[in-house]
């Protein structure tokens, strides 16, 4: 059974790998802006594993809820979170 302390800082580690991603693949790239998909990490970690309901098995599932990044510059959140 984990604490709650234990689960935040589970939590802080997830945000904090995608926010490393993240900048990895913009470096990468040499394009992008690594400020959007830094602050919008705790986000989208927030959407992906307590808000949004999906399943990576089936992703041909009708009822899944669908994430839409309309900001391109942020799209390494994304890329960061899928991987």
């Amino acid at each position: 059974m984990t604490t709650a302390t234990d689960q935040k800082t589970l939590d802080e580690l997830c945000i904090n790998t995608i926010r490393t991603l993240s900048i990895d693949g913009v470096e990468k790239a040499h394009s992008g802006h690594p400020g959007a998909p830094m602050a919008l990490a705790p986000v989208a970690y927030q959407l992906y594993t307590r808000t949004m309901r999906h399943n990576p098995a089936n992703p041909e599932w009708f009822d899944r809820d669908r994430f839409v990044l309309s900001a391109g510059h942020a799209s390494m959140l994304l890329y960061s979170i899928l991987h």
